[in-house]
């Protein structure tokens, strides 16, 4: 067995202090020494952890992801549509539930046989763990060798590695809903481009926009292609736990979330994780269509979802529901004053800009663009 607390050292000493992860039993000392020793998110699931785990990286941090191998699962699409193209560095430990051979519940008998298969067909580098803390020392120096190359790799951990690490007592804050503001009005119903075109004209020199995946990217991207700006490939669902990831760890940045209705449903979970961690320079912005607008126009499920209650209810400071363009200004402009996590909720119209062009910059390289911008 590997001492956990040397291990954690060793990764300390290599510059990995940001984890983000769901607990696993064959992890759980090492995610216990994580919360205890370094700045620990707990995700709601394993493809958020991966998100988060990405904006962190994207600022700047050497970042660290934990989860099951069930949870591999989850985190496919951030794995192969945000880490793969974007070319973000992650480094991750994955546990072998359902080894071979090794008795074990029977929902991991078949991610037991398949988990190194499905690292290597994600083109994600891996290893064996050694439980040798000699042959993990060199391990870790691979491994770190391929983050400084902004590639990902992985270690699959079998049962037993770690030794004990009693978990701190450590509780989390609870925040509160300061402001809420249910819908008062008519919606204007502008149009995305439109709106988009407000958002942008208000940023600063202090402002990084994230704009989720489909034609929220690419309106903004025809709007203003500049060096703050990052467009989403996939990965949907993810654009707030990038900005939770970021925001932690760029603090004197004002990180600006714009996200689709569709995507948020798909990963509703984040508003709970967000709302736990509160980053105050997180401003999460849902531009609410009702369609899934890049696929065809079909209608999403949000009809009946109040998205102003959920995130108040989740520990946003500020949940706003935006019935016209002129509110949103006066909004955004309250926001960079005031901070605090805000949701800004605006219905728009379905449908958007004839002859929409898709952005011609790759995304590795708006993410290093970006990292220019953050250092600027």
């Amino acid at each position: 067995m590997i001492n956990t607390s040397l291990f954690g050292a060793e990764l300390k000493k290599r510059g990995f202090t940001f984890y983000s992860g769901v607990p696993c039993s064959y992890l759980k000392h090492l995610i216990n020494y994580a919360i205890n020793e370094c700045d620990y998110v707990t995700a709601a699931n394993e493809g958020e952890a991966v998100a988060i785990s990405a904006g962190a990286a994207i600022g700047g941090e050497k970042s660290v992801v934990l989860m099951q191998n069930s949870g591999l699962t989850n985190a496919v699409s951030p794995l192969t549509s945000l880490i793969h193209p974007f070319k973000i560095p992650v480094l991750g430990f994955v546990s072998l539930r359902g080894e071979p051979g090794i008795p074990d519940e029977p929902q991991h008998e078949l991610m037991g046989q398949i988990t190194p298969e499905m690292l290597g067909m994600m083109n994600i580098k891996w290893e064996y763990l050694s439980s040798n803390f000699e042959k993990v020392k060199e391990q870790l120096q691979r491994a770190d060798q391929y983050i400084k190359d902004n590639d990902p790799f992985f270690f699959i951990v079998k049962k037993g590695t770690f030794e004990s690490v009693e978990l701190q007592e450590k509780q989390l804050t609870k925040h509160a809903n300061y402001k809420k503001r249910q819908k008062q009005n008519d919606d204007q119903l502008p149009s995305r481009y439109n709106t988009l075109q407000v958002i942008n004209r208000l940023k600063d020199d202090k402002t990084v926009q994230l704009a989720t995946t489909g034609k929220t990217g690419r309106e903004l991207y025809e709007i203003e292609d500049a060096s703050n700006n990052l467009y989403m490939v996939g990965s949907m669902g993810c654009v707030s736990s990038i900005g939770l990831g970021l925001s932690l760890c760029r603090p004197e940045k004002d990180i600006i979330a714009l996200d689709g209705d569709g995507a948020l449903l798909m990963r509703l979970g984040n508003l709970a994780t967000n709302g736990t961690y509160s980053a105050s320079n997180l401003l999460h912005i849902l531009l609410d269509n009702q369609t899934h607008d890049s696929t065809g126009g079909q209608s999403t499920v949000s009809n009946n979802v109040h998205f102003v209650d959920i995130a108040a209810a989740c520990g946003y400071a500020n949940s706003i529901y935006v019935h016209n363009l002129e509110e949103l200004e006066t909004c955004i402009k309250d926001w960079k004053k005031h901070k605090g996590l805000t949701l800004l909720h605006l219905k728009i119209a379905p449908g958007s800009k004839k002859d929409l062009g898709r952005p011609t910059i790759k995304p590795y390289e708006v993410k290093e663009r970006l990292q220019v911008f953050l250092n600027g």
